[in-house]
C-alpha cells in the first residue's frame, strides 16, 4: 500500500497544480483582454466620428458652394439684362434679346422624338399576344401548339 500511495498522490498534485495555474492565467487574460477591446472600441468610435465630421463639413461645403453658384447665375442674368437694355440699337432689338433672357431662365421642356407617319406609336396600343387566325385553337386549348 505504500508504493500505491505515491501513484496517486503525484496525478493528484498535478491536477491541482493545473487547476492553479489556469485560474492564474484565466485571471491574467481576463484583465488585459478588456483593456484590448476597449482600446479597439475607442479607436472605432473616434474613427466614426472622424467620419461624421468630415461628412458635415462635405455638406456643409456642397450647400456654400451651390448658394454661390446660385448667386453667380443671377450675376450673370443680371448682367446680359443690364447689357440688352444698354447695348441694343433700337426698341424690337431690346425686347427680343429681353425677351430671349426671360424664356432662359425658366426651366426647358424635353424635346419628344419625332415619329414617321409609318410607326405612329399613337394609332394602336403594341400586342402582347400572338395573333389568331379564324378557327385556330386559342392558345388557352389543349391541343395549342401541338402538332398532328
Amino acid at each position: 500500500m505504500e508504493q500505491s500511495l505515491p501513484v496517486w498522490i503525484i496525478p493528484a498534485l498535478t491536477l491541482v497544480g493545473g487547476i492553479v495555474i489556469g485560474v492564474i492565467l484565466a485571471r491574467v487574460l481576463q484583465r488585459t483582454a478588456p483593456g484590448k477591446t476597449q482600446h479597439q472600441l475607442d479607436e472605432l468610435q473616434e474613427r466614426f466620428d472622424s467620419y461624421q465630421s468630415e461628412v458635415v463639413t462635405h455638406f456643409n461645403t456642397t450647400a456654400s458652394l451651390v448658394k454661390k453658384l446660385t448667386q453667380n447665375y443671377q450675376d450673370v442674368q443680371e448682367h446680359l439684362s443690364t447689357g440688352a437694355e444698354r447695348l441694343a440699337l433700337d426698341e424690337v432689338t431690346r425686347e427680343r434679346l429681353m425677351a430671349s433672357l426671360v424664356d432662359d431662365s425658366r426651366p426647358r421642356e424635353r424635346l419628344k422624338p419625332q415619329h414617321d407617319s409609318q410607326f405612329d406609336l399613337a394609332a394602336e396600343p403594341p400586342r402582347d399576344y400572338a395573333q389568331k387566325h379564324e378557327g385556330d385553337p386559342s392558345m388557352l386549348a389543349e391541343g395549342y401548339g401541338l402538332k398532328r
